[in-house]
């Protein structure tokens, strides 16, 4: 039995909730709390094996009682949300970067004709954050200085930046982000698996919480230097012959629509070793595949550490396959980005 934690400000919404965890047989409600401080105390009390909780609640938001809770007693946490407005969205990210797990909207009632699809994936999705091991929070993990890294080749010029990330994706991103030094001479692009109605959301706040410009792609435009690109809902990203955005609704891949495969695949075949992949935080095994491509064409291929990946799950199918030239913790991520891509200036918006 999984015991679950739910904060909810809202009567009927969390009468909603209950109902949807609960008929899942493995689900089970040890603990309601009407606000975020009731949240954190119940946590510590009850110990659950996951938090479930609304970002916006009186006397302590979602935010703040996830960093509360990760300090005192680390437990995953899913964040919920009934809107998909760009504020709203953006809290909720504040919550990710503080330590929860993932972001999830609310399902909608009985009334609604996707009902039952959307409640199984969300009990899924929240029976999956249960198992996550959350020890500690990651992101004020200081580099070892004793780490150090071998010199870039110096006839490698990088051209492009190819990113695949899941659970523990955007604030993975947002570090990286942040601790570059300065411009960023490519592109980058990005497969981050997330909840429908959130990535606007998510570009959004990356764009304000870091220097470089952060955008949905669009099909047909040229990647910018100093850019940073997110594949959108259900649609692949990869680069065309001509080096331009190529948008597609194909099938999915490794169960994945956007996947993370499609768009290495695409960087092997239009860049070949001046392109990088990197496999941050995640679930499962997307990108491998796509890993294996640019590998053969001699591209720079990093991986993310265990220590500091929420769920090493993607990182570790790609050092287990012998794929990765590089594993290394979320602080020295930025730094050796830098190097390879001769970064210099100092930092401002891209």
């Amino acid at each position: 039995m999984i015991r679950v934690v739910l904060a909810e400000d809202s009567e009927t919404c969390r009468q909603l909730l209950t109902a949807v965890l609960e008929a899942d047989g493995e689900l089970r409600i040890v603990g309601h709390a009407s606000d975020g401080l009731a949240a954190v105390t119940m946590t510590e009390a009850l110990r659950p094996n996951v938090v479930v909780m609304d970002a916006h609640m009186p006397v302590m938001d979602g935010f703040m009682a996830t960093r509360q809770i990760m300090l005192q007693c680390p437990t995953p946490i899913v964040i919920v949300s009934a809107t998909m407005d760009l504020a709203s969205v953006a809290a909720s990210m504040r919550a990710l970067e503080a330590g929860a797990l993932t972001l999830l909207p609310k399902p909608g009632g009985p009334a609604d004709p996707c009902f039952e699809e959307h409640a199984r994936a969300f009990t899924n999705t929240v029976r999956a954050m249960a198992d996550v091991k959350v020890v500690r929070r990651w992101h004020g993990i200081v580099a070892p200085v004793s780490l150090v890294m071998d010199p870039v080749d110096p006839r490698r010029r990088v051209r492009v930046i190819g990113v695949g990330a899941s659970t523990g994706g955007p604030a993975a991103l947002q570090r990286i982000l942040s601790d570059l030094p300065g411009r960023l001479p490519v592109p980058v692009l990005v497969v981050q698996h997330i909840a429908e109605g959130f990535l606007e959301g998510l570009t959004t706040w990356l764009e304000t919480v870091t220097s470089f410009r952060v955008k949905v792609a669009e099909q047909g435009e040229m990647p910018q230097a100093g850019c940073v690109y997110f594949a959108p809902d259900f649609h692949h990203l990869a680069v065309g012959r001509d080096g331009s955005i190529d948008l597609t609704q194909r099938v999915p891949v490794s169960g994945f629509v956007p996947s993370a495969t499609v768009l290495f695949e695409s960087l092997a075949e239009v860049y070949g070793a001046s392109a990088v992949g990197m496999i941050l935080t995640g679930m499962g095994q997307d990108g491998v595949k796509g890993l294996v491509a640019l590998r053969r064409v001699g591209a720079t291929v990093i991986a993310q550490d265990e220590e500091t990946s929420v769920v090493f799950g993607m990182p570790k199918a790609a050092v287990d396959a012998g794929l990765t030239t590089m594993v290394l913790p979320l602080p020295l991520i930025a730094a050796r980005l830098a190097q390879l891509s001769r970064v210099e200036g100092n930092r401002g918006r891209a």
